[in-house]
């Protein structure tokens, strides 16, 4: 079977281009939206959370169109894509009191966010006072914010995981076909920010070993599987890591610094320490089976 192009690990075949073509032929009235459904429901391609894969598979459908292996009818409409239409997220005033201790009746709770009136809050202090800023999490993701009462504190955001991290696949030890198969297993902190006016010691390692605690748990309530492993990037020009270090977090090398797309295999970024942390002792079993 001739391997025609291979798209985000996905390989397909001369047949499964015959498949597309035949499935495009006998839906002339179909959308492309609807396609890619049709196509998942018949290559039975899902998430591991049973959810069909629409939004990948709608991807791979218009590279093969682009590369002129098959031909897609014209788009009927255009939605509104918050990814390509990136606008900035609404100012919110809230107090700016600087906080230096906590005192004795004062506990710090933490809420995931996703799908709450308080969603909009995170993602407008990400994008204002974090400075990657907001950017929309691409596969599974969940968000938490940490508040005193009402009074937000802080805000992280966890999404899946990335495809291939030398340091990281190295440390696992997985192969290729393993790492396909598990990497949902993972989940990668994309965002961690304290407001710049709380100022209490050694807080950041506090909430890094609070949200621990709940990710797994949380993940396995939204997408029907849990995590075992978290991942994060630690730009090397800006932070030491010292808080990951602190919450027990490994250190596992470094990034190449020419991200997911390059083909040059030259540094085009700055480079990234590589911190993970595991929930359960045989992690490795788990993730490599």
């Amino acid at each position: 079977m001739e391997i025609i192009t291979t798209y985000q690990g996905k390989a397909v075949s001369s047949t499964d281009i015959d498949v597309i073509k035949e499935l495009i032929s006998n839906n002339p009235n179909a959308s492309r939206r609807q396609l890619s459904k049709m196509l998942c429901e018949l290559w039975d391609w899902r998430q591991a959370n049973g959810h069909l894969k629409d939004m990948v598979c709608r991807s791979l459908m218009l590279h093969l169109d682009r590369s002129g292996y098959i031909t897609l009818p014209p788009v009927k409409r255009r939605p509104n894509n918050p990814l390509a239409n990136r606008q900035k997220k609404a100012w919110l005033s809230i107090d700016t009191t600087p906080v230096t201790r906590l005192s004795g009746n004062e506990t710090i709770e933490i809420h995931q966010v996703r799908g709450t009136p308080s969603e909009k809050i995170h993602d407008s202090l990400i994008e204002h006072y974090h400075y990657l800023g907001f950017v929309y999490p691409i596969g599974e993701y969940l968000k938490y914010m940490f508040t005193i009462g009402d009074r937000p504190v802080a805000c992280i955001c966890f999404s899946s995981a990335v495809r291939h991290i030398k340091c990281r696949d190295d440390f696992i030890g997985w192969t290729k076909e393993t790492r396909d198969a598990n990497r949902h297993l993972i989940a990668y902190n994309t965002r961690f920010l304290i407001l710049p006016w709380i100022r209490v010691h050694c807080l950041a390692s506090q909430l890094l070993s609070k949200v621990a605690k709940r990710v797994s748990s949380d993940w396995e309530m939204y997408f029907n599987h849990p995590v075992y492993y978290l991942e994060t990037f630690v730009d090397t020009e800006r932070f030491h890591g010292t808080c990951y270090k602190a919450s027990n977090w490994r250190y596992l090398g470094k990034t190449t610094g020419r991200g997911k797309n390059d083909q040059t295999n030259r540094q085009n970024r700055s480079l990234n320490a590589v911190w993970g942390s595991a929930f359960v002792k045989d992690f490795k079993e788990l993730l490599g089976r």
